[in-house]
């Protein structure tokens, strides 16, 4: 499926994106979609009425680069201020107050940064004085520590950089080198820092770290059903027609979907998502995501894992394992 589709917290982590900006006050949304199983996003999203915004989606045949996608937004965005919101960025903030300063600056663009213990996996910017000085695409040698997090404010100038631009080493137009390029032609660039929660979900730490993030930050609820006495401590939510066994243990954060089965002998948690339609009988599930149609039974251990939908876990280990399963996987001795 696309990356974009993937659950955090039981729920598309570009849903969150598309949230951010609904709340920001923007409502007129183009999705840009490529490559295999892209139309799923849009039998997901539909026109965007469910999510109340207006939605429209745009193809990109290859995988070009950000600068690329961009590009091909320029009749959509016409003559207007607007923002590029990257749909595997997890962002617990109101971008508001970002946006309406952008409106009422003078400034070509406007990045978010964010500090990172990482440096060399981001495009990093350099800043002087408070004034960036140079914006550079993942290097060996960062001079700063402030990521450029995949969230940009961007005037119609940028359509004409990039059309300068030529692709990198990955063969792709970068959004870093456009504003790179910006930079250099005199173009104004302000800057605004997140301290709040941020998470590029580029590796399936982050993406569990992501999963992690939001579920501390829910608010509890209890829709299921519990057959018989159960150990329960933390954040949990557990949606409509759940049951719970008795002598079932779960430490939130735990979220659990509608129509699940949880099984006499599970300890669920904490930090895992557990999508809908699941069955888990007699196993031990931490630091996890498993998505819809699962069925996992006669497992020891499963930590720091992600299973796809529609996957079975039949294989009654013994020993704590690891899993990152695709969809329809199927495990069993």
């Amino acid at each position: 499926m696309p990356k974009q589709l993937l659950p955090i917290a039981n729920k598309p982590m570009s849903q969150y994106c598309i949230e951010v900006l609904r709340e920001s006050g923007i409502k007129e949304i183009a999705i840009i979609i490529g490559g295999d199983n892209s139309h799923k996003v849009r039998e997901y999203y539909g026109d965007g009425k469910l999510f109340d915004v207006r939605l429209t989606y745009i193809y990109q045949d290859q995988p070009k680069g950000i600068s690329h996608a961009v590009s091909l937004c320029q009749e959509f965005i016409q003559n207007e201020k607007f923002i590029v919101f990257l749909g595997d960025n997890i962002l617990k903030k109101n971008i508001s107050e970002f946006k309406e300063n952008f409106e009422k600056s003078n400034s070509d663009a406007t990045i978010l940064l964010c500090k990172v213990d990482n440096p060399t996996q981001f495009g990093i910017a350099d800043i002087e004085g408070n004034v960036i000085k140079e914006i550079m695409e993942k290097p060996k040698n960062p001079p700063s520590n402030f990521a450029v997090i995949g969230i940009y404010f961007l005037s119609p100038i940028i359509f004409d950089i990039i059309k300068k631009l030529k692709p990198s080493w990955r063969n792709e137009l970068e959004i870093t080198d456009a504003l790179q390029m910006l930079l250099v032609e005199n173009g104004k660039i302000h800057y605004e820092t997140v301290t709040e929660f941020w998470k590029d979900t580029g590796t399936p730490h982050d993406i569990l770290n992501a999963n992690k993030a939001i579920l501390e930050d829910m608010e509890p609820y209890f829709h299921g059903t519990v057959e018989g006495d159960i150990i329960q401590s933390g954040n949990i939510m557990v949606d409509e027609d759940s049951i719970l066994d008795k002598d079932v243990q779960i430490i939130g954060p735990v979220i659990i979907g509608k129509n699940c089965r949880i099984r006499s002998g599970s300890c669920i948690g904490p930090n895992v998502s557990i999508g809908d339609n699941c069955d888990i009988s007699n196993t031990n599930i931490d630091n996890s995501i498993i998505m819809s149609n699962c069925k996992i039974e006669e497992n020891k251990k499963i930590s720091n894992s992600i299973i796809a939908y529609n996957s079975q876990i039949l294989s009654k280990e013994n020993t704590d394992v690891q899993y990152f399963l695709g969809e329809d996987s199927k495990i069993s001795k």
